[in-house]
């Protein structure tokens, strides 16, 4: 018996929130794999993305500021990949936020195991997918401040607007976008 696949725009019963967020669009939903694969179709090639010899300091705050905006734009694919990279890389690098991770996944996954049983109340009223992820991240609340989670985050915003803000202001604007950009002195 084949598996019965379903169109885009089609509405499917049931199933998993991990499955209808990463599964291929023809099995049951992929928001988040057909969002990566959109982000992945409209990167630059990485090789232009570092080129040295495209990078130079710009000549005054105007120039500056139309690199930014300018590369930020072409470049939105490049940088969402490098802040997914530090993302990653924070985590895999902390132990306790792996751990605290866990805990989040596991619990969500006993309550959504619990729900499937039977229609889960909590205070006389029946709770939601998105208030059961509200209780998931509520119970593992203690472990992730444990694991320091705040300071993580801090760190992958920090780098990420270092890396990202250096590369968009420091990155010269390709010959079309140069020629109407020239502005004069005031």
């Amino acid at each position: 018996m084949e598996p019965k696949t379903v169109e885009p725009g089609e509405q499917t019963g049931g199933g998993s929130l991990a499955a209808k967020l990463w599964l291929p669009r023809g099995i049951s939903g992929g928001m988040v794999k057909d969002w990566l694969d959109r982000r992945r179709l409209a990167m630059r090639p990485w090789s232009a993305f570092v080129d040295q010899r495209t990078f130079s300091k710009p000549r005054n705050f105007g120039e500056l500021c139309q690199r930014v905006v300018r590369n930020l734009d072409t470049y939105h694919s490049n940088y969402t990949f490098i802040f997914l990279g530090l993302i990653l890389y924070c985590i895999i690098s902390s132990p306790m936020l792996l751990i605290a991770l866990a805990v989040f996944v596991g619990a969500f996954y006993i309550i959504h195991l619990k729900s499937l049983e039977s229609k889960l109340v909590v205070f006389g009223r029946e709770i939601t997918g998105a208030h059961q992820l509200g209780l998931a991240g509520g119970i593992s609340f203690p472990v992730f401040w444990l694991a320091g989670a705040g300071t993580a985050v801090f760190w992958v915003l920090g780098a990420t607007i270092a890396v990202i803000g250096s590369h968009a202001a420091f990155r010269e604007l390709e010959g079309a976008d140069m020629d109407e950009l020239i502005m004069e002195p005031v």
